[in-house]
């Protein structure tokens, strides 16, 4: 870990403790900074979790190490954008599907990482429960779509949580798009403002999708 200052490693926390929007995870951090816990803020701030090849993969918590709803508006943001440049359109439009496992939070990082691509404009795919993860890259291909994302975090530990890309070929990102995509995950700053379900929803940029396609999957 290095030398960290603990003077930063405050104004991280407080500016993520601005920045999330969620409990329990904003108050988490708050419960931290309140009782000086410096040992526990600093492993949870001393870097940002990593945006790999793959995506994402960290223990759930508050923190910039940490998987929470925070970390995963930040990743999708920077994903929105290389898409909106980059991504492959179905009759004039930007796709995406996302799928979720029943890990903690699963659910929740779904829907922000939708909501985060709704607020650029990309029509939006989310299964309404749990799917395995080849039905994810089915889908991707069936539903024409730009990029898929499903939250898992595959065989790790259950406080594990994780996010995996997968381009319009149904696949996981693999050059030139992997580093391409990281590069702009990293130099996200500012987070466009999120859009709400509801808005995503009567502008026909968010669908749940139910069982209309484990049909065709399985056949």
């Amino acid at each position: 870990m290095g030398s960290v200052d603990p003077q930063e490693i405050l104004r991280r926390a407080q500016e993520y403790v601005a920045r999330e929007s969620e409990e329990p995870f904003r108050g988490d951090v708050e419960a931290l900074i309140e009782s000086k816990n410096m040992g526990e803020l600093t492993e949870r701030f001393y870097q940002d979790l990593a945006f790999g090849t793959g995506g994402l993969r960290g223990v759930i918590g508050g923190g910039t190490n940490r998987m929470n709803p925070f970390i995963v508006r930040r990743a999708t943001e920077g994903l929105a954008r290389y898409v909106v440049r980059n991504g492959d359109r179905c009759d004039g439009e930007l796709r995406a599907v996302i799928a979720h496992d029943s890990r903690r939070y699963s659910v929740e990082f779904a829907l922000q990482a939708a909501l985060v691509f709704a607020s650029h404009g990309i029509r939006t795919f989310l299964f309404s429960s749990l799917r395995p993860t080849p039905e994810l890259s089915f889908s991707v291909r069936y539903l024409k779509a730009s990029v898929g994302v499903v939250v898992t975090a595959s065989h790790n530990p259950p406080e594990y949580n994780g996010y995996k890309v997968y381009w319009s070929d149904g696949a996981q990102i693999v050059a030139p798009h992997d580093k391409a995509i990281i590069q702009e995950v990293e130099s996200v700053d500012e987070l466009k403002p999120l859009m709400s379900k509801t808005e995503a929803m009567q502008n026909d940029l968010l669908t749940y999708i139910d069982r209309e396609l484990d049909d065709a999957w399985r056949w």
